[in-house]
């Protein structure tokens, strides 16, 4: 698609939902034609993005999106204090969340180890990590199963250990209604680590 064939208001618009993940050229296109049928929608869209950039902001707590502080996963005094799980983003929360499985706090590191980019420790939220130990028995890394994701895990397991912490990771390996035929050899392997007794 030929952005320099628009005007440039158009052309710039496209540009911008383009940027966005798993937008590609053609779909940005459809969305900037959408939203010029659509006054009412393009309004509220903008308005939408507005509010959440001024409103929302990070936990002073666990650093999940919020907006109020501290978050209101971090100020119910009816989840269980004893567990802590951490995760890459604050949108794994919502995520985990929805399943309803877990009741304890979350920790949001901001990303993974990634050397290569240019992510160290420093860069993510492990300080405070540390800091929010006390009363809490387990730590379970609900990362993604990347090699950095890996890498994430067994630097904070490291970490963990020594101060006492029992350290989990939830499960990996076949999803409900996958088929064996159509894994991978490291999601099978994943699966047979993690069986469990009938």
């Amino acid at each position: 698609m030929n952005v320099f064939a628009y005007p440039e208001p158009l052309a710039d618009l496209v540009m911008a939902f383009s940027r966005l993940p798993g937008i590609g050229p053609k779909t940005a296109g459809r969305l900037a034609f959408y939203l010029l049928r659509h006054e009412d929608v393009a309004l509220k869209l903008a308005g939408a993005a507005e509010r959440a950039l001024r409103e929302i902001t990070a936990c002073e707590i666990c650093g999940n999106y919020t907006d109020v502080q501290p978050c209101r996963i971090c100020a119910a005094a009816n989840r269980d204090r004893t567990m802590l799980c951490v995760v890459e983003q604050a949108r794994d929360v919502a995520s985990l969340e929805k399943t309803g499985e877990y009741n304890g706090y979350y920790h949001v590191l901001g990303g993974v180890l990634s050397p290569l980019d240019g992510i160290g420790p420093d860069q993510l939220n492990i300080a405070s990590l540390l800091r929010r130990l006390t009363g809490v028995n387990e730590v379970v890394f609900a990362l993604n199963p990347t090699v950095e994701g890996e890498a994430t895990a067994a630097y904070l397991s490291g970490l963990l250990k020594p101060l006492g912490a029992t350290v989990s990771r939830i499960a990996h390996g076949l999803p409900v209604g996958g088929d064996l035929e159509y894994a991978d050899e490291v999601t099978i392997a994943r699966a047979l680590e993690g069986r469990r007794r009938l």
